[in-house]
């Protein structure tokens, strides 16, 4: 809302705006955090190592699981808690919140989906109102890694 008070009616935003969305890319970033869009991934081990007392050889693949990688609570303090301020500034350590993959391997639409994220909450909050529809529930549709807890709204313009 503070983007739209220094705006004329209708005005597109600029790419310096989309920077200035600092906290709403924390907001969204921490719903990618509880419920990653990419549930895991195969890698090669490169290196033998001991993981609770088994010898993981050198050439065998791994699964990976960005939602264990992003509950981690070495990482995440109170992890199944929503909290938008744990992104702020530097954020968590490398490889540790990989929702758009991380290393050479990372997503090449990570920026342009973070544009999309982005324009798409401004125009949310801006044109709409979101009202509590019912209470919260504890139901899971997906039979991947997420949340349990949804809640309904209704979506109605804002009065002009």
């Amino acid at each position: 809302m503070e983007i739209t008070k220094n705006k004329v009616s209708g005005e597109p935003l600029t790419w310096q705006d989309i920077e200035n969305m600092r906290y709403s890319w924390n907001v969204a970033s921490e719903s990618l955090r509880l419920s990653p869009p990419p549930q895991e991934s195969f890698r090669e081990i490169t290196k033998d190592f001991t993981f609770v007392g088994y010898t993981i050889p050198n050439g065998w693949k791994a699964l990976w699981t960005v939602h264990s990688t992003h509950k981690n609570p070495e990482y995440f303090l109170n992890p199944e808690a929503f909290d938008p301020s744990r992104l702020k500034g530097s954020g968590p350590p490398s490889y540790t919140f990989t929702p758009f993959g991380g290393g050479p391997r990372m997503c090449p639409g990570k920026e342009y989906a973070r544009l999309a994220i982005l324009v798409f909450l401004h125009s949310i909050v801006t044109k709409f109102k979101l009202e509590k529809a019912s209470k919260w529930q504890n139901t899971n549709r997906s039979m991947s890694p997420a949340s349990k807890a949804t809640l309904e709204v209704c979506v109605r313009p804002h009065a002009k």
